[in-house]
C-alpha cells in the first residue's frame, strides 16, 4: 500500500477552504475517508493537463473538492498537494489556472 502524505500546502488550504466556506467540523475526517483509496490504488484520480500534467486528482467528500495529489511510483508515495474549490477559476483544472 502507498504512503500517503499531505503537504502543509494542502493542510493549509483545507484549513482557508474550512474557514471561508464554514464547512462541518467533521470536514478531515470526510476527507480521510476520500483520500483512504488513493493508500491502494494510487492512480485511480485523473490526470490533469498543462502545468499540472504531472499531477492527478480526485474529488473530496463534496464533489466541488479538488485534491490534486502526485504519485512517486519509486517511494510508493502519494502527496496531496493542494485541495482547490473547482467551482473557482483558479481551481487547478480551470483553463485558465496559472496563466
Amino acid at each position: 500500500m502507498a504512503t500517503l502524505v499531505v503537504t502543509p500546502t494542502a493542510r493549509g488550504d483545507l484549513k482557508d477552504l474550512v474557514r471561508t466556506l464554514s464547512l462541518p467540523a467533521n470536514t478531515v475526517e470526510r476527507l480521510r475517508a476520500s483520500l483512504r483509496p488513493l493508500e491502494r490504488f494510487p492512480l485511480l484520480g485523473a490526470p490533469l493537463e498543462g502545468r499540472w500534467s504531472e499531477f492527478r486528482f480526485v474529488l473530496g467528500p463534496w464533489r466541488w473538492m479538488l485534491i490534486v495529489y502526485i504519485y512517486d511510483a519509486s517511494a510508493d508515495r502519494v502527496a496531496i498537494v493542494t485541495i482547490h474549490d473547482a467551482r473557482s477559476a483558479a481551481a487547478s483544472t480551470s483553463v485558465d489556472a496559472g496563466r
